[in-house]
């Protein structure tokens, strides 16, 4: 009798201590709402901790705290390197987004130990309490044969709701979804990095362009707007009117042709679509070429824009491309693992909830296993630093113009990428003329 009471108490000492387990981890905070911010660094000690200044994205106000930096990020983000004037260094951090701290920065290295103490003391509880659970199972088995069945029924009743709290949570993996949000943060930024640095290049571009295709619409005679839009398109009308090119046509505008004495609405209608066909093609057909002799302001900001992407490498559009190719994979499985970030939200969540965020994890863990074989994470890291670099910021845009002298063409080739598909190939324009030259003449393109 004194030994089925010792393995009842033993049962109950097991049964207390899994209770306790499952109580760390329910009292274990979940991870707030973040927002990601740049970071500028006034100082920095070699572990890491400095002292930082940011913008608050809910407040618009600059804030200065300190805070735990990234002390392996390259050498090119430290003071003073980043920023040689004020010596100041950079760093991406995160700032609370809700709750009565939002704007405050938060650091996932420091709280991660936090929470891993928590998870590391939920750990040991569950696993001695289920030692001590199974040892007064198979002691006191015999006492329950000698006719302490119904005693040890009711505690089997307690255990199975424990086991029942346990599969409930079961699967809950907050590393693997803190580690899949990491990446899935370093994936986001390649990617924007490497866009903001593209419509750099489309910004400085779009001026040259337009200017050289106005050049060209204004070099093509209105009659020859009669092959295309027919016999009655009223050509000698439209040059007695004053309309003598397709850039005045353009100019001009369908409404006004058609007050035009004797060309009336329907042929302004057909001369409007034609140079509309016209403009359309010498839209593609045009090319800028950046001349080194005579460069001027747009050309220079062209050639700066470039530089960015050249100094940034050949394969760093490749990077950018899986980036955004990983980030579209891990949104959905993400989304659907959240309830594993804690074992409270997957005591919390629905049977069909919990099914697919266990699924989710496994697809995750297969995922962050290729990421990690594949180097993802470094190489979206060291892209982000290399587009992060700036361009040059001289006014003369010195160094730029001399890199450019030293390998066009790979300036040329860069920037055919990020104007868009569809451009002409190397040695097919039509007409244009050189970036930076003055007056629009008629001349041939040469090549990318």
């Amino acid at each position: 009798m004194r030994q089925t009471h010792f393995f009842r108490w033993l049962l109950m000492c097991g049964l207390t201590l899994v209770a306790c387990s499952l109580g760390v981890h329910i009292a274990t905070p979940d991870y707030p709402e973040l927002r990601q911010i740049d970071l500028t660094v006034l100082d920095e000690k070699p572990d890491g901790r400095c002292t930082v200044r940011w913008t608050d994205p809910f407040e618009h106000r600059e804030r200065e705290a300190p805070y735990l930096c990234d002390a392996g990020r390259s050498w090119r983000l430290k003071a003073p390197n980043y920023e040689t004037d004020p010596g100041f260094g950079w760093d991406s951090g995160f700032v609370i987004s809700e709750g009565p701290d939002k704007g405050e920065l938060y650091s996932l290295e420091e709280d991660d130990g936090d929470r891993q103490k928590q998870i590391d003391l939920s750990d040991t509880l569950v696993a001695v309490g289920l030692l001590l659970t199974i040892v007064a199972l198979v002691g006191g088995s015999a006492g329950a044969l000698r006719g302490d069945t119904d005693a040890l029924r009711g505690d089997t009743g307690a255990l199975r709701g424990i086991i029942s709290a346990l599969n409930r949570g079961r699967g809950a993996a907050p590393k693997v979804v803190r580690e899949a949000m990491r990446l899935r943060e370093a994936a986001a930024l390649v990617a924007q990095d490497h866009r903001k640095a593209v419509e750099a290049v489309r910004t400085a571009w779009a001026p040259l362009h337009r200017e050289l295709v106005d050049g060209e619409l204004s070099r093509i005679p209105v009659t020859r707007l009669r092959k295309t839009a027919g016999a009655r398109a009223r050509v000698r009308e439209l040059e007695t009117g004053g309309v003598r090119t397709v850039r005045d046509v353009l100019d001009t505008g369908e409404w006004r042709l058609g007050q035009i004495p004797d060309v009336g609405r329907p042929a302004a209608e057909r001369v409007m679509a034609a140079a509309r066909r016209i403009a359309d093609e010498v839209h593609e057909a045009v090319a800028v070429r950046i001349d080194t002799t005579r460069p001027e302001p747009r050309a220079t900001a062209l050639v700066v824009a470039l530089q960015v992407l050249v100094e940034a490498g050949p394969g760093v559009q490749h990077t950018a491309e899986t980036g955004g190719e990983l980030m579209a994979r891990l949104d959905p499985l993400l989304a659907d693992a959240a309830p594993a970030s804690s074992w409270k939200q997957m005591l919390r969540a629905g049977k069909e909830e919990r099914h697919n965020a266990r699924e989710a994890v496994a697809e995750l863990r297969v995922l962050l296993a290729e990421a990690e074989r594949e180097g993802f994470a470094r190489r979206f890291r060291q892209a982000s630093v290399d587009l992060l670099r700036g361009p040059d910021s001289g006014p003369s845009g010195l160094s730029a113009w001399v890199d450019f002298d030293a390998r066009p063409r790979e300036y040329y080739d860069l920037l055919a990428q990020a104007v868009g598909p569809g451009r002409p190939a190397a040695g097919r324009r039509r007409s244009g003329r050189s970036a930076g030259r003055g007056g629009p003449r008629p001349r041939p393109l040469g090549h990318w």
